[in-house]
């Protein structure tokens, strides 16, 4: 029986709450173990698991290191049971998982069974296959609602009381009406007291850990945030990426991220301050030379917007910046992460790959480099989760979820914030320049 569990994150349903900085929960950077540093947890009990989607962040792709099936693997080692795979792509979750069973973890997949919706699971799980965690990693356009065939954490609240859930970000592309849905599914979770953790991995870093400790430490109040993600496009190849009708568009689905590294440390947004502009398709600044989906295909109002730059103040007075560039070319990404307080600079670079930390403090001019080529936040958040689940930490602070649902749905709302202050900018743009043309 499990013992009852520690608070997993910020609490409380008002939306608009401010949620001091040092409030945000936090994890000695020390703790963060690498991969292949950690032993597999000990006991000789199954921990079943069912995985939601067949995909690319569920078991990986050459388009990025996530691969979360990975990760349970090497955390549970052999007591790791996934009872079920739940995709509507029948043929694309048999083949994932007999490549498994062709491999070493066969013993994780060997007796899974492919299902077409988590309704079929429900109907012909045996009691045996009860899951203590559910993974969903489907298209975040069928989850964050209440509506039926979106409402997949309603589903597993339903079906499965008290089972932990690990959801992908951002936690909806839905539509902007609905956001309010996704606040009472966050007062549900919470309500129920379900372990829950959504997958911001990027809190999880060590060097982001490392800057949350500098902060705490000294005392410090963020004056500024200010975070630059410029993606390589040639290398984004779905379709639905660039739809925005498809994907809620580039800030929603990709510069998320950022977005709530942004909250993490600079803490809530004041929503009403979000000014944003966008360099769009049908610029002449806009156009992209190797896109390798036929755009064409995309209603014009759907495309993506090539830049998206926004300022924002937090309710604690301190201004927040982002730049969401679709430029590059080739494979890596270019991202950059800076805040600032009274006498100190951080500034975190390629988070994604190969962490570097700056870090100038009082008396000193010149920065300190830290590097951490071998961290694996991925694998961090999944440890930490399951950590939680099994309940064998004595130090309630040892393991923490760093992004709770409700978090991660204000990371939404602030998220939709920017891409509609865009809109709305954009807008207002050629509503001048037509009055202009009439004049």
């Amino acid at each position: 029986m499990m013992s009852s569990r520690r608070p997993s994150g910020i609490r409380g349903s008002d939306r608009r709450g401010s949620g001091a900085q040092s409030r945000r929960p936090s994890i000695d950077p020390s703790r963060l173990v690498p991969m292949d540093k950690v032993t597999h947890v000990g006991g000789s009990d199954d921990f079943n698991v069912v995985f939601i989607g067949a995909g690319n962040i569920m078991f990986g792709s050459e388009e990025g290191p996530w691969n979360h099936s990975f990760r349970f693997e090497h955390k549970l080692g052999r007591r790791l049971k996934v009872v079920a795979l739940v995709d509507p792509a029948i043929e694309r979750a048999t083949a994932v998982l007999q490549k498994k069973c062709d491999s070493f973890v066969v013993s994780a997949y060997q007796d899974t069974r492919v299902f077409k919706t988590f309704e079929d699971f429900v109907r012909n799980m045996s009691p045996r296959d009860r899951p203590r965690a559910i993974i969903v990693g489907s298209p975040p356009m069928f989850r964050g609602s209440t509506q039926p065939g979106r409402d997949i954490e309603l589903q597993i609240l339903k079906h499965f009381p008290g089972v932990a859930i690990f959801i992908e970000k951002p936690i909806a592309t839905g539509p902007e009406e609905e956001i309010d849905e996704a606040f009472k599914i966050a007062k549900m979770i919470d309500d129920s007291n379900t372990i829950c953790s959504v997958g911001y991995m990027l809190r999880y870093l060590k060097a982001v850990q490392m800057m949350k400790q500098i902060i705490n430490d000294n005392g410090l109040t963020v004056m500024s945030t200010i975070a630059r993600y410029a993606c390589a496009y040639e290398s984004i190849a779905k379709p639905d990426w660039w739809d925005k009708s498809k994907s809620a568009g580039p800030i929603i689905e990709q510069g998320t991220h950022f977005c709530d590294l942004s909250r993490y440390f600079g803490g809530e947004v004041d929503i009403a301050t979000v000014q944003a502009h966008s360099l769009e398709w049908d610029e002449n600044a806009g156009h992209l030379s190797r896109i390798r989906v036929d755009e064409s295909k995309i209603l014009p109002e759907n495309r993506v917007p090539r830049v998206t730059a926004a300022v924002w103040k937090y309710d604690s007075g301190a201004v927040g910046s982002f730049t969401h560039v679709v430029a590059l070319q080739g494979h890596d990404y270019s991202c950059e992460f800076e805040i600032y307080a009274d006498g100190y600079s951080l500034k975190l670079v390629n988070p994604y790959v190969s962490p570097v930390l700056y870090i100038r403090k009082p008396g000193d001019d010149n920065e300190t480099t830290m590097r951490f080529g071998d961290d694996d936040p991925f694998f961090s958040e999944v440890s930490n989760l399951i950590d939680i689940i099994e309940d064998i930490e004595e130090d309630p602070e040892a393991s923490q979820i760093l992004s709770s649902y409700e978090d991660a749905v204000r990371t939404y709302e602030f998220t939709w914030a920017i891409r509609k202050a865009s809109e709305q900018s954009r807008a207002a743009k050629l509503k001048a320049s037509k009055e202009a043309a009439a004049a």
